[in-house]
């Protein structure tokens, strides 16, 4: 009789389950970046419009607002804290200076990017929902790792540096080396574009450097091939973050994110000193610089100028 035919091992058959899975993946992309691609130009040089996009009935995030959290390199403070909100066809994302002042309700006078190591991520909702003047929901939670994997899945992030930017600490294991210009930066080069804050622009001159890495980096999220990618992305991504946000949420943020218009601001802040520390005085949408309620602003003028 002739032998059965072999079963095949275990590694053999993840082999075989991978392949059906991304020539699946490559069958199913050729048909969705068709109808994310704008349509063809008609002779009087207009173009038809796309066909609607695969994505929309996952896009729905509502108005909620989001806190993203940077973390640095210790894992205690915040190097970069924004907002996100999606609404009426538009991303907008709210830079807040990590300098910032605020006398916070439940650890007194500090900088903002502090509120995450004294109380967590609810602390920072709450104080933020405060000095903002709407509620903010939810949190996402980012340290360097995540953005490197990220700027690594959409091929690196194209920004122009605009000046030489030459830092070394061998203790954080951080050396920042880059040639002004026009670039796209990946790994440990996007990382350190992203921390370098050796001048005299400070903290305004990393929000800047910030906002040309996010725009660049939402233009990337738009391209079709991305849109297709977006699962591999938060994949990816949730290995490298922490949030209060479901799969499906998550999902629906970056997709919405994906299929809107980009608009950026940053909050206005002015620098000055307190006893040998470096802060900003920062306008806060909710109420008055300091980040105080109004009954507040006498003593906290009082306690800065003397």
């Amino acid at each position: 009789m002739k032998a059965p035919y072999p079963r095949p091992t275990a590694a053999r058959s993840l082999l075989i389950a991978v392949s059906i899975g991304l020539g699946a993946g490559l069958l199913l992309s050729i048909p969705l970046r068709r109808s994310l691609a704008p349509g063809p130009a008609t002779e009087a040089g207009d173009s038809l419009l796309p066909i609607s996009n695969p994505f929309a009935a996952w896009s729905g995030f509502g108005n909620r607002e989001v806190v993203v959290l940077g973390m640095d390199a210790g894992g205690g403070n915040t190097d970069a804290i924004f907002t996100i909100r999606v609404e009426n066809g538009e991303t907008r994302i709210t830079q807040i200076p990590r300098d910032s002042y605020i006398d916070s309700r439940n650890f007194g006078p500090m900088k903002v990017n502090a509120l995450y190591a004294r109380g967590g991520a609810e602390a920072v909702k709450q104080e933020l929902s405060r000095l903002m003047g709407r509620p903010i929901q939810h949190h996402i939670l980012v340290n360097l790792e995540g953005i490197r994997t990220m700027g690594e899945l959409v091929g690196g992030v194209r920004v122009d540096v605009p000046k030489r930017l030459y830092y070394l600490d061998r203790s954080q294991g951080l050396e920042i080396d880059l040639q002004p210009g026009p670039q796209t930066l990946k790994g440990r080069d996007l990382e350190g574009f992203l921390r370098w804050r050796h001048d005299g622009e400070g903290d305004l001159g990393r929000l800047a450097r910030q906002q040309l890495v996010l725009k660049s980096l939402f233009s990337s999220l738009k391209r079709p091939e991305n849109l297709v990618r977006l699962p591999a992305l938060i994949t990816a991504a949730g290995r490298n973050l922490k949030t209060d946000l479901g799969p499906m949420e998550l999902g629906g943020l970056i997709t919405a994110m994906g299929t809107t218009d980009l608009e950026t601001e940053r909050l206005k802040a002015t620098p000055f000193d307190r006893n040998g520390i470096s802060y900003l005085d920062t306008e806060w949408p909710g109420g008055n610089s300091s980040g105080a309620d109004a009954s507040e602003t006498s003593s906290w003028r009082y306690r800065v100028l003397f």
